[in-house]
């Protein structure tokens, strides 16, 4: 049987007590690599579950799935993934080519920042469509995550931003090359994120366009969900280019309509109490910035 199962957002203790007895007893045990990362590394892993891990990164999981699958019909293969297993598309995937290979499969579920994001007060019920917004280059600065943001706010909902990861990424010369050489890992910022949100708004306000939200606008930075040291902050998304969150990994939210319950949450998180100065009532218990 293939075993898919989350270790939840913080260290080797986030696994759960099932998920644990899993791994202990499958023939191989897998890490996923690249869709996002614990506070704690292979070697700690290792030594809290008692096993040894096999990386599997992108390239691995993406084009040579069938080696993570080979005779798993007859033994057990645990694959693991931080948060949840299903909150990122890929792992469909793979349930997909087992099930097509006549392979049993089970998910042991845990926290992800999907759910997870409700530390910062905002009730779940009221988020809309997840965003992931990318790193800019020189040549290539797309702007689709900000409409996807814009029909959230219409709607009233609030937007979790995931921030971009590079992990094991190559230049063009040495993919063109075919030399397996990789840059250094990359974390896009809750900072660089609130710089690329503020251009578009520059750039969308010089169409003439009806913004979708402003410099004024209330956001949440969060950093490294579910550690010791995870660090929350509500500020306008132009007092967001300056706060310092510390370490990744980082995610943004955009605010929607907001209950006053949630926006009392926000204030025990405030960078700057100004950044509430702004809101706007709609009927008394609701609020928007």
């Amino acid at each position: 049987m293939l075993f898919l199962i989350g270790l939840g957002l913080g260290d080797a203790r986030d696994i759960t007590v099932k998920g644990l007895e899993i791994v202990k007893r499958c023939s191989r045990v897998y890490l996923e690599a690249y869709t996002s990362l614990l506070s704690v590394g292979k070697d700690a892993l290792e030594e809290f579950y008692g096993r040894e891990l096999i990386i599997a990164e992108r390239e691995m999981v993406e084009q040579e799935a069938d080696e993570i699958l080979r005779d798993a019909a007859d033994n057990d293969v645990a694959f693991l993934v931080v948060g949840d297993p299903f909150g990122a598309t890929t792992h469909s995937d793979l349930v997909l080519r087992a099930v097509k290979a006549g392979i049993q499969y089970r998910v042991v579920h845990n926290a992800s920042i999907l759910n997870a994001v409700g530390c910062c007060g905002l009730q779940l019920y009221n988020f809309g469509e997840i965003v992931s917004i990318v790193f800019w280059t020189e040549t290539w600065k797309p702007e689709s995550f900000y409409d996807k943001i814009k029909r959230n706010r219409q709607s009233g909902v609030h937007t979790l931003c995931l921030l971009d990861i590079k992990v094991k990424e190559q230049t063009l010369e040495n993919l063109m090359r075919g030399k397996k050489i990789f840059e250094p890992p990359r974390f896009l910022s809750v900072n660089e994120a609130a710089e690329q949100l503020l251009e578009i708004i520059e750039n969308r306000r010089g169409k003439g366009e009806e913004l979708a939200l402003t410099e004024d606008t209330l956001c949440v930075g969060l950093a490294r969900v579910g550690s010791k040291d995870q660090k929350i902050a509500a500020a306008t998304l132009q007092q967001m280019v300056k706060e310092d969150l510390g370490a990744p990994l980082h995610s943004l939210i955009i605010t929607g309509h907001m209950h006053p319950m949630e926006i009392q949450m926000l204030k025990l998180f405030a960078a700057d109490k100004s950044c509430f100065n702004k809101l706007i009532s709609l009927d008394g218990s609701t609020y928007y910035s």
